[in-house]
């Protein structure tokens, strides 16, 4: 009997979201699951996984290696070892655009930009965790003092022609400002676009835009307007990977790779575990 094809496996359990990537021997994606993360990292992890691997038909006697990330990485029970964020995003961008590249990674809790050279190894980083702004989380809050649902803002944001734009990076002066253009009349569209616009001020702030620029993240898989906007705020192009939310999932699968075979490796851009 043929042995069953082995398969690998990246979750990243994020404080908002949490992603699995299945990847089988020739590096492709061949099944994924996203689900809200909710109040047990572990439970949602294996459900995730189940899914995953459902829709790559394999089982889980075929996992060849598994590696998690993320906020709750440790949580995650069919783990063989845990990566950083961080390597995680930037292994599976490099593995789209194995360039010099600039990731941006717009989640639902904080905001990365990640550098990497030609090479593929991190010459930088920085990462907004202090304030909610500009993440995912800023998008929900505005949606809910708009009232409108979050999935429909892209729509919305697409329609305007008057955009507003808003002072202030504060989640809380933000929601009045927007309270404030309600009540002058504003279109709600046009101040749509002008939250979107507010997030990617603050991601062009957090450092320069160099080398190709590579966006990722749950709010750019949902809200494609904004590379757009993103495009039109820097002057060129924008590249985005097939399935921008899991790129820290397959990253991390691209690690539990790379561990379970000598003849499979990675540039050199990991960090310690942690």
């Amino acid at each position: 009997m043929t042995p069953a094809a082995p398969v690998y496996v990246g979750t990243d359990v994020g404080a908002s979201r949490t992603k699995v990537a299945v990847l089988d021997a020739s590096k492709r994606l061949v099944g994924w699951e996203v689900r809200p993360s909710g109040i047990d990292f572990t439970v949602t992890a294996r459900q995730c996984l189940e899914q995953a691997l459902a829709m790559a038909g394999a089982s889980e006697e075929q996992i060849a290696g598994a590696v998690s990330t993320g906020y709750g990485r440790k949580n995650v029970d069919y783990a063989r070892d845990t990566r950083t964020e961080i390597g995680c995003h930037a292994a599976g961008c490099y593995h789209y655009f194995p360039t010099a590249i600039t990731i941006i990674d717009i989640g639902g809790q904080d905001n990365k930009v990640i550098k990497l050279d030609a090479a593929g190894r991190r010459t930088s980083f920085k990462m907004n965790r202090k304030c909610a702004a500009g993440t995912g989380a800023f998008l929900e809050e505005m949606a809910a003092r708009l009232a409108i649902p979050l999935e429909g803002m892209n729509a919305l944001a697409a329609r305007s022609t008057d955009m507003v734009k808003l002072g202030s990076f504060c989640t809380v002066f933000s929601a009045t400002e927007v309270l404030e253009n309600i009540r002058h009349g504003k279109k709600i569209e046009d101040i749509v676009k002008g939250v979107f616009f507010s997030v990617i001020r603050r991601v062009v702030e957090m450092d320069a835009m160099t080398a190709e620029v590579v966006m990722t993240g749950g709010v750019v898989a949902h809200n494609p307007i904004i590379v757009q906007m993103m495009e039109d705020l820097i002057g060129r192009p924008i590249r985005v990977p097939e399935k921008p939310q899991l790129t820290g999932a397959i990253g991390a699968a691209l690690y539990a790779m790379s561990a379970a075979s000598e003849t499979v490796t990675l540039n050199p851009m990991e960090e310690p575990n942690g």
